[in-house]
């Protein structure tokens, strides 16, 4: 990141109307860098740091990209978008992250994420994808299958130096805490979550290009009908790239020009980031006014008496 320069500006906000008085407000923090890592635009505070949670998985993909795995087991751009996915467990994702598991002669028993409440199995939980992945690439390498969520395990050592490199620091430097799904997840801040994305983007890694184009090719992997990422993609035609986070975290690439945006929702408001993220693309340009006016219709207008307003901007530094 950068130093020595301001990294501060106002923050966003989210305003709840009902009826077009105003019920309810979420701040928003956001971030757009390049892909050297410098600050290029904020709103709040880029050196706000939060748990990166499913915005990483893209990244922790690439224990998939850079290992064989893909080649050894003759897996397809379709079941890398899964593995980088937060799925809603409808029949074809699950199929897809079997998928994986089947083509890497893993046994499904082996997933260590748990059963969402009212399903019959982890297959339909959102990060079996990722976990397929990961298990996917234990099988290629001759590691455990037993315990390939600990931090010491090689298969999240290898994730976790994977990103430590694209942000040129020491892996022993990262905050870690366990996700949800019992995977590792990371505490960075909101410019280096910005950077990672413009790095993604970028199209200067063979890697992460494959990944991006799996993302891409195949949005209705990476979350669902209906769902942000999965319809931003597609409204975008491959111009964008889309990750949700849990806790109101939201990030996006631009792709070929090396630019990410790094969003933080203060409170974990879902609603918010995704109003937030249109409000933002359309002020820079990365989306069309058709596009945006397709998407506030989707995320922004909640019913027929609520809606989401954004008031801000994001400062040049």
């Amino acid at each position: 990141m950068t130093r020595g320069r301001r990294v501060q500006a106002a923050e966003l906000e989210v305003r709840l109307l009902r009826e077009g008085i105003i019920e309810s407000r979420h701040h928003v923090q956001a971030v757009v860098c390049d892909s050297r890592g410098r600050t290029l635009l904020v709103a709040g505070n880029a050196e706000t740091a939060t748990f990166v949670r499913s915005a990483l998985k893209p990244f922790q993909a690439l224990a998939v990209t850079t290992t064989g795995t893909l080649e050894r087991y003759g897996l397809s751009d379709r079941d890398l978008a899964i593995i980088c996915s937060s799925h809603k467990g409808k029949i074809e994702q699950v199929r897809q992250v079997f998928n994986v598991l089947w083509r890497s002669d893993v046994d499904p028993s082996h997933l260590q994420c748990p059963v969402p409440p009212g399903r019959r199995s982890p297959l339909e939980y959102n990060c079996s994808g990722k976990h397929a992945g990961m298990l996917a690439v234990c099988q290629q390498r001759n590691w455990s299958l037993n315990s390939y969520l600990q931090r010491s395990h090689p298969v999240q050592q290898l994730i976790i130096h994977k990103v430590a490199e694209l942000l040129r620091m020491p892996a022993e430097e990262f905050i870690s805490a366990r996700d949800d799904c019992g995977a590792p997840t990371y505490f960075l801040q909101l410019g280096q979550i910005a950077s990672l994305y413009a790095l993604l983007s970028a199209s200067e890694n063979l890697d992460m290009e494959r990944i991006v184009r799996a993302m891409i090719h195949h949005p209705a992997m990476v979350a669902g009908d209906g769902e942000f990422d999965t319809e931003l993609m597609r409204l975008t035609q491959g111009e964008l790239v889309s990750k949700a986070g849990a806790e109101g975290v939201q990030c996006i690439g631009r792709l070929g020009e090396g630019m990410g945006l790094a969003i933080k929702v203060m409170d974990g408001a879902k609603r918010a980031k995704y109003a937030v993220a249109i409000h933002l693309l359309k002020q820079m340009g990365w989306i069309t006014p058709s596009v945006s006016e397709t998407l506030a219709e989707n995320f922004m207008t909640l019913s027929n008496v609520t809606r989401l307003e954004v008031s801000g901007d994001l400062s040049m530094l």
